[in-house]
């Protein structure tokens, strides 16, 4: 069942461990199911509004914070020193979410390294969540960190805007937007990453519900050590899907309407289900 109604998103704010938290809303006329975005590194919630338009014309209230550090929010630009503080900072948006929808099952969509806070969160807070899905996630291990854990220092090169989608025209919006990180990667972010994928590597595996879609052509977070981390970490009830040709970000890929008809199939059929 969809909702016809055009989403709007209205402004959130809250306290995080760096200061203030910027966040958005898009309602759902009736909503039957919660879905709180994790963005990834160097972005914003602002770029997801094409993905929460269609959640929300499915049914759900959709609800997204700016990380520390990122977008609108107080903090060092990309500056994060302990990804525990943003997962903490996370539920905070889902407290406010749960407060405006009682009753309502929630779903965690976390991209990239948003991807990996989401699973961190699902961890945690196994109890909270109704199911979780991943969006080429950082996980088991990044040759990025790696390679950057390495050199002296850190050279002042920004994301290659074509790693990111097969439509020209994502990569231009990205290097455009005021909100984007283009600067270079900052080592405690860095070492604060890497310390998060080991102390997801040996925590338990995720026990609810859980998807991991990946482009196999994503160059920027391969899915290969993704794929390898989640034959671990996805527990009995998870499930797995790449996409052939794609690159990093699927949302915005030129299959993304396949891509988000696979999301809101799980949805439906683990957490939502309609008569």
């Amino acid at each position: 069942m969809t909702n016809d109604v055009q989403s709007q998103p209205s402004a959130l704010e809250f306290t995080g461990h760096a200061g203030k938290l910027a966040g958005r809303r898009w309602p759902s006329v009736n909503p039957t199911w919660i879905a709180l975005l994790c963005h990834g590194y160097g972005e914003h919630s602002g770029r997801y509004d094409a993905v929460a338009e269609r959640l929300a014309a499915d049914g759900a209230a959709v609800y997204a914070l700016d990380h520390a550090g990122h977008g609108r929010s107080d903090g060092e630009r990309v500056l994060i020193t302990d990804f525990e503080d943003v997962v903490d900072d996370f539920a905070r948006l889902e407290w406010t979410a749960r407060a405006e929808h009682p009753g309502l099952p929630v779903v965690l969509i976390g991209h990239s390294m948003g991807g990996m806070i989401a699973a961190r969160y699902a961890q945690r807070h196994p109890d909270e969540l109704a199911a979780v899905v991943l969006s080429g996630p950082v996980l088991g291990s990044w040759a990025a960190v790696d390679a950057l854990l390495g050199v002296a220092e850190i050279p002042d090169d920004p994301i290659d805007p074509q790693t990111l989608s097969r439509d020209p025209a994502v990569g231009e919006a990205y290097v455009n937007d005021e909100l984007v990180w283009h600067g270079p990667f900052k080592r405690p972010t860095v070492r604060a990453l890497a310390t998060c994928l080991e102390t997801i590597n040996r925590s338990q595996p995720i026990s609810v519900p859980a998807l991991h879609l990946h482009g196999e052509d994503d160059q920027l977070v391969p899915a290969g050590p993704s794929v390898e981390a989640w034959a671990r970490l996805g527990g009995r009830r998870s499930e797995e899907k790449l996409y052939p040709g794609a690159r990093h970000e699927i949302f915005n890929e030129t299959n993304k309407n396949e891509v988000l008809d696979d999301l809101l199939s799980f949805v439906r059929r683990e957490v939502a289900p309609q008569g």
